[in-house]
Parts: C-alpha cells; sequence; structure tokens
C-alpha cells in the first residue's frame, strides 16, 4: 500500500475538467468525471503530451498534441497514436479534500 497525498480540494476542479499537479515528485493528472475524481500519470505514451491539459469527453481524454485517447478512470489506452496506458492511481476524497494514493 502506498501513501496518500493531498491534491487539492474538491472545489478546485469542477465536473468536466483536468488538471496537472505535482505530487510526491511526480506529474499527475486529476479529473473530475460527474463528481467522481480519478487520477493518472500525466505523460502521454506517444510523446510526452501532458494529459491533464487534454480535453475531457465523460471518462475519455484526449491528449493535446496529437490526439490519443485515454480511459481516465483506467488509464487505457483507447485511440493511436499511442500504444501503451498510463498508470492510474487510487483517489480519495475526505472532507473536501482530494488525495492520491502513490507507491
Amino acid at each position: 500500500m502506498g501513501t496518500l497525498h493531498k491534491v487539492c480540494d474538491t472545489q478546485d476542479l469542477h465536473p468536466g475538467h483536468g488538471r496537472t499537479f505535482s505530487v510526491g515528485g511526480r506529474s499527475i493528472a486529476l479529473f473530475n468525471v460527474g463528481g467522481e475524481y480519478y487520477a493518472i500519470e500525466d505523460e502521454c505514451t506517444h510523446e510526452g503530451g501532458s494529459l491533464g491539459e487534454g480535453l475531457l469527453r465523460g471518462n475519455r481524454v484526449l491528449c493535446p498534441w496529437h490526439g490519443a485517447e485515454f480511459d481516465v478512470t483506467t488509464g487505457a489506452v483507447l485511440s493511436p497514436p499511442a500504444d501503451y496506458a498510463v498508470s492510474p492511481f487510487r483517489v480519495v476524497v475526505e472532507a473536501g479534500e482530494v488525495k492520491v494514493e502513490l507507491p
């Protein structure tokens, strides 16, 4: 089991949006999908675009550089040009704080 790190308050990330955060020395993309929070590695596996800066459609994020799509709930790659998934991270919401578990 890893360590929980506070990322932000729930009010800092509105539904339908994502954002990049530096957490425990890592770059994490955090998304609010209808009030549920999901975290994945921020770097696209194609050429390193920031997924936290991508367009969020439902549970899919579009890499802003070349359009690869990832499932923010699992990190799975859904369309090219990326070939590999990104790692997901467990998210815990407690007392209005969004926390991410890192190994």
